[in-house]
This record gives C-alpha cells, sequence and structure tokens, in this order.
C-alpha cells in the first residue's frame, strides 16, 4: 500500500478534508470516494478522519491508497528501469515492443514486462503509462504505481525530448504547427488536414549528412504518430518510416527515440530530469550517414 503525506497551509486553515483534497492535493473525485472507504484511508494527525472534517494549519494528512491488482499477464521481457522511486517508474523501452497488449501481442508488451518486474520487486500495481511510444518508437516510458501520481502528471506533466533522423537537409531550428486528422479511410494512420486537433511540434537540427538531418525535437502537444506526421508533412519523412514516405534502406524501423524526460515530482514537489542514450541501431544509422552527435 502506498502512502502519501500533505501538511496543510495558512490558506487551508478551517478548510474541509475534501476540499484540501479536491483542490490542494488534486486528488481526483473517484479517488477520494475509494479512500473514503478503506480503512484508515485518510487519516489526519495519525487519526481517522472523514472528508467533512475541518483542517487546522499544520496538520499532518497521510493517504493509504487502495492496493492495486495487475490486470495484464506477467512476462520477462528484456525491459530495465532508468529511474524509479515508490511513486513512479521510468522503463527504457525497446523498439519493436508494443506498450499495451492488443490482438497479436498478448504478452510482447511493455504492461506485460512491467507486471514482472513489480512482482521480483515484490510490488503490485496497475499498469498506468504516462506516456506512450509507438511500437517501433524507442525511449523512455513513464509508468505512475499510484492513481495520484497518474491523475496529476497525465496532463502534460512530463516534458519530453526526442532524437530523430528524418530523410533531408535542414539547419537552424523551427516550428511545425499543423493539425492531425485521422487518414480517411484509415484507422491508425494520420495526415496533416483542416478539422484535425492542433499539434505543435518544435525542433532542432543537431548535425546532418548524406541526405538526412539528426534532429532534437520538443512536443507542445501529444497526438498520436505527431512527430512522424509532421516531418512528412513537410516532405522529410523520418528514416525507416515507410507508413508516412520514409525509406527503410537505412533502417527498418522508424528513426526515433525518447531520450530525455523532465517532470515536477507530484509528491515531494522536486524536479527530476532522467536521460537515455541513443540504442544501438540508432547509433549505427548515424554512422552509415556519418553523422557524429
Amino acid at each position: 500500500m502506498s502512502r502519501l503525506a500533505f501538511f496543510v497551509p495558512q490558506e487551508y486553515d478551517n478548510v474541509m478534508v475534501k476540499g484540501f483534497l479536491r483542490r490542494y492535493c488534486g486528488i481526483s473525485a473517484r479517488l477520494l470516494i475509494r479512500l473514503k472507504n478503506s480503512p484508515d484511508g485518510i487519516l489526519v494527525n495519525g487519526r481517522h478522519a472523514r472528508t467533512v472534517d475541518l483542517l487546522r494549519e499544520g496538520d499532518r494528512i497521510d493517504l493509504n491508497l487502495p492496493q492495486d491488482r495487475s490486470a495484464v499477464k506477467e512476462a520477462e521481457l528484456p525491459v530495465t528501469a532508468a529511474w524509479e522511486d515508490e511513486h513512479l517508474v521510468i522503463f527504457q523501452k525497446p523498439a519493436n515492443m508494443p506498450v499495451h497488449p492488443s490482438p497479436g501481442h498478448a504478452t510482447d508488451t511493455l504492461a506485460n514486462a512491467a507486471g514482472a518486474y513489480a512482482r521480483k520487486k515484490g510490488e503490485t500495481w496497475a499498469f498506468r503509462p504516462i506516456n506512450r511510444l509507438d511500437r517501433d518508437t524507442s525511449g523512455l516510458v513513464a509508468v505512475a504505481k499510484n492513481a495520484f501520481c497518474a491523475a496529476k502528471l497525465s496532463d502534460s506533466g512530463i516534458q519530453k525530448e526526442y532524437f530523430a533522423v528524418c530523410q533531408g537537409m535542414l539547419s537552424g531550428s523551427g516550428t511545425i504547427d499543423a493539425p492531425i486528422r485521422i487518414k480517411e479511410g484509415h484507422s491508425i494512420q494520420r495526415e496533416v488536414g483542416e478539422g484535425g486537433v492542433r499539434a505543435v511540434t518544435h525542433w532542432r537540427a543537431v548535425a546532418a549528412g548524406k541526405g538526412h538531418t539528426l534532429l532534437r525535437i520538443r512536443l507542445e502537444t501529444g497526438r498520436t504518430h505527431q512527430i512522424r506526421v509532421h516531418f512528412a508533412s513537410i516532405g522529410m519523412p523520418l528514416a525507416g518510416d515507410d507508413m508516412y514516405g520514409g525509406s527503410r534502406a537505412l533502417m527498418p524501423r522508424q528513426a526515433l527515440h525518447c531520450a530525455v524526460m523532465e517532470w515536477i515530482h507530484p509528491v515531494n514537489g522536486e524536479t527530476i530530469m532522467v536521460t537515455q542514450p541513443l540504442p544501438d541501431d540508432f547509433k549505427q544509422l548515424c554512422e552509415k550517414l556519418e553523422i557524429f552527435v
């Protein structure tokens, strides 16, 4: 069982427990109901508290979060953690691994690997990814170990940076601000077009060689296939991304890697940054193109 602790500031003196938890702590209504129905779910100064009790400045509130149950089948897969504490774990997802189970991928996903990882540590938590990567995109995936952290970080709570190699020569930096929609007649493929959802991608050219450019990318929004669609829309698809016009001659998957995550921890307020180096296949691509980082 996870425990969260908060102290009541002056501006919440004489405020009910439920008001403090909803407004100050950011506890969802659903989680608040679960806490109310859990033995010692809400403690004030070490004693059981009702949600209608009034708080005083300096009171300590402890929340004993309900025990999770893993809903996916565990599988021993080659996945490691880049960073972890009792509330979050940042996994290093390899290419060719889906994040979620789907038809044809029942036991080879990050969700399956996370279940086995938690069991080895003697922990039980539901799989709550904060971000999602395409199957063939490598890099960092943040997973919350409890509902509180998942809710606090889900709305752009983690800033991410990617490396990508596009086909074409770019220099300097720029922004692609173009709406993305589902391509007509398709269920997965996207395109830039009228009526789509606004999507903003910021990029900076790191190096270039042999008709390709190594890019460092920051997303302002997080749409499905956003980076891949945006660069295809300007005639510079990612190397290896044949879904959006890229060639697989030099790399058998899209040259895209989530390399950096930065966030303010929802429990202790610390700013944390985690990085992951480029995988071997990405480095080999850069060597072929004589791009040296």
